[in-house]
């Protein structure tokens, strides 16, 4: 399937964190899907090279390195989104921060750890769909993904600030849903598991993999095997 074709055909969408991983498999079925990708995330030379990959594969696909933990930062990547592809459609807020958090007791975490991870799992998702937003209201369109974890139910031990930071995404879901439901905009969350990647070797019984967990953001069924 190319960009000429696809449920998502036409269609803009950034996906926060994808150059790498569970972010980067969601990229790849968008544009698997039809839809002009946006890859927004800070490692931008695995950024680029997995928008070259989606582009050799018929896709379209752009990446702009972004800290989305940056007004000014999220402001410059959407509006070269806007200028490359148009208004935006799909927000997918994937990028956070835990591969390299060490787990340590909550009282020793340092204060700056603790403010990082809270900026960019959380006030991050938050200004990307306040800098989206209008788009989604001028068209009555607009999908709003948020990644949360399964660790806020089962509540992993010595990661206390992304834990936290992954059941505040809960609560920020739900209550956007309510204000924006009305002009046509679905906010959802998903809470993955272990998910098997590249960067991730298998380390439960039962891991799933990213290309499976991709379907979900398109309200799919995982394929299967």
């Amino acid at each position: 399937m190319t960009a000429t074709s696809g449920a998502l055909h036409g269609r803009v969408a950034i996906v926060t964190g994808a150059a790498r991983g569970l972010g980067r498999a969601v990229a790849e079925r968008y544009a698997d899907e039809g839809a002009h990708v946006v890859i927004a995330d800070t490692l931008i030379d695995e950024a680029l090279d997995t928008a070259d990959d989606i582009n050799r594969g018929g896709g379209s696909c752009l990446a702009i390195e972004t800290d989305v933990s940056s007004s000014s930062s999220v402001a410059a990547m959407t509006t070269a989104v806007r200028d490359t592809f148009g208004p935006i459609s799909i927000l997918v807020n994937n990028a956070g921060l835990v591969a390299d958090l060490p787990r340590q007791p909550f009282d020793e975490i340092a204060e700056d750890d603790w403010d990082r991870v809270m900026a960019v799992n959380v006030k991050g998702m938050w200004q990307t769909a306040k800098a989206v937003v209008g788009d989604m209201r001028s068209a009555g369109y607009g999908k709003i993904i948020n990644v949360s974890s399964d660790t806020v139910l089962s509540g992993v031990p010595g990661l206390l600030h992304y834990v936290s930071s992954k059941g505040a995404v809960w609560s920020f879901t739900r209550a956007l849903a309510h204000e924006l439901g009305a002009e046509g905009i679905r906010v959802n969350a998903v809470a993955p598991g272990f998910t098997e990647t590249a960067q991730r070797s298998p380390m439960a019984a039962t891991p799933v993999g990213a290309a499976s967990l991709a379907a979900l953001f398109l309200g799919l069924r995982p394929p299967t095997t």
